[in-house]
């Protein structure tokens, strides 16, 4: 079959999977939207400037703003794709929360910035926005969930929001003209993060706004939904459990990334997307219809596709990427951000319709406890992408060594041999890449785009070929 053939065939899934997902999804009553929920504390909506001048390249020293550019701007051609890149600076009153939800201070004020990017077009937009909890375990802001072809193909707005004191700090470092002013500890009184939650509130809550400078521009936010990876997800767990009961709420659905997800049961729907990284016990909390859980197979905590992304924009903005020494060849290369992508989508239908997104098999432990494996050494169980299903390499969510390598999982290529042994010609590999492919579309797990560019890959490659 000729590879325009097969590549029709990917196409023709597409329009069933269109059809079944629409068709065979389980339909629950729909939550109330964040505007119609019970009342608690009212959340405030912040003063919002900008957009910020100065774009890249800049000189984050330099003594006029419009000389400066965002930190860690992305290096994705957005112009091409219909997007612009925008950062605003938000002042307002926060609140201050313990961890467990006791507030202990009220209206405290604060100045923080949100970086945006979203189509230039509004009709090119697909009304759901993408606030992430801007991750700061490295020290810095790190826009962890931001993965430019899945979100620009989806037509989707995705706003980092700087919340927490480390992350901030370093920005008013790094760049005192563009930055100096921000502080969201209260002039050094709330160094824990207290006002972090309350501060994330009101971004989401000037998200929603069309008047004055409104980070969306002429965007009009259908769909809020809040994202955080790592940290960010255990910081949006505190959120959610303790401190959402007492205020408004201003986001539609959760999406807690490679970290904690909430215990409570509340009305807005949580998604609790795993790498095999992260998974270290056989239990867990069973899904329901406000939670669901999906574990991936193969992949890390922080994988390579991140990583290869970020290194050039460190290497501007720091100097240098920083470099690890790892027990093992370190980064997964399955691609936990497909799921991801496929994850927000069924968030959305989730939030708007009541559409239950489908479950998934749970990663496979063995007796003694340890994560079962098969003979290759690849995890068993949980979401198997077509890296894991047909394999070219050994790809786990373990490794060890200094500092994150424990994060990064491994990645050791088949050699020859091993690959002539699975795969005895091209058309086999190809068919077997197929085939997983189709599966995972089917059961929702993958979107149709990324199943298209794993087919091209697969048919330009030189496995199976002598």
């Amino acid at each position: 079959m000729s590879t325009w053939r097969r590549t029709s065939r990917i196409l023709l899934t597409v329009l069933v999977t269109a059809a079944l997902a629409t068709g065979a999804a389980e339909a629950a009553p729909r939550s109330a939207p964040a505007a119609e929920a019970a009342p608690g504390a009212v959340v405030g909506t912040p003063v919002v400037r900008g957009p910020v001048a100065g774009t890249v390249p800049g000189d984050p020293s330099a003594p006029d703003v419009e000389d400066t550019h965002p930190w860690l701007s992305t290096s994705t051609d957005l112009a091409a794709a219909g997007y612009v890149e925008e950062e605003f600076l938000l002042s307002g009153e926060a609140d201050g929360y313990s961890t467990t939800g006791e507030l202990l201070a009220s209206d405290v004020p604060y100045t923080t910035r949100v970086i945006v990017r979203r189509p230039a077009d509004p009709g090119d937009f697909n009304g759901t926005v993408l606030t992430e909890w801007q991750n700061v375990s490295a020290g810095y802001d790190l826009d962890a969930l931001w993965s430019p072809e899945q979100i620009l193909r989806g037509g989707y707005a995705w706003v980092g929001v700087s919340a927490q004191r480390i992350g901030v700090e370093q920005l008013r470092g790094w760049s005192p003209a563009r930055y100096g002013r921000l502080d969201v500890t209260g002039r050094g009184r709330f160094t824990a993060d207290e006002l972090s939650y309350d501060v994330f509130a009101q971004a989401a809550r000037a998200l929603r706004t069309r008047e004055g400078a409104a980070p969306l521009g002429p965007l009009r936010a259908e769909t809020v939904l809040a994202v955080g990876a790592s940290q960010s997800a255990a910081r949006m767990t505190v959120y959610y459990d303790h401190v959402l009961p007492r205020t408004g709420p201003v986001f539609d659905a959760y999406a807690h990334i490679v970290g904690p997800a909430p215990s409570r049961k509340g009305a807005e729907p949580v998604f609790h997307v795993l790498s095999e990284t992260d998974v270290r016990t056989p239990e867990r909390r069973a899904d329901d219809d406000r939670y669901r859980r999906w574990e991936v197979a193969g992949t890390a905590h922080s994988g390579w596709h991140g990583q290869e992304y970020r290194r050039p924009l460190l290497d501007r903005d720091l100097g240098s990427a920083p470099t690890y020494a790892c027990d093992r060849p370190a980064f997964s290369r399955v691609p936990l951000h497909h799921v991801i992508a496929a994850a927000y989508g069924h968030l959305v239908r989730w939030a708007e319709r009541g559409v239950r997104p489908p479950t998934a098999p749970p990663l496979e432990f063995a007796p003694d406890g340890t994560k079962a494996r098969d003979g290759l050494g690849l995890a068993r169980g949980g979401i198997r992408l077509s890296q894991v299903q047909a394999p070219t390499a050994l790809n786990t969510g373990d490794n060890s060594g200094e500092t994150f390598c424990v994060l990064f999982g491994t990645h050791i290529p088949f050699d020859e041999g091993r690959l002539d042994r699975l795969y005895p010609s091209h058309a086999g590999y190809v068919s077997a890449i197929r085939r997983a492919d189709t599966r995972n579309v089917l059961s929702g797990y993958l979107l149709p785009g990324d199943a298209l560019r794993n087919f091209r890959e697969a048919v330009g490659s030189g496995i199976g070929k002598h």
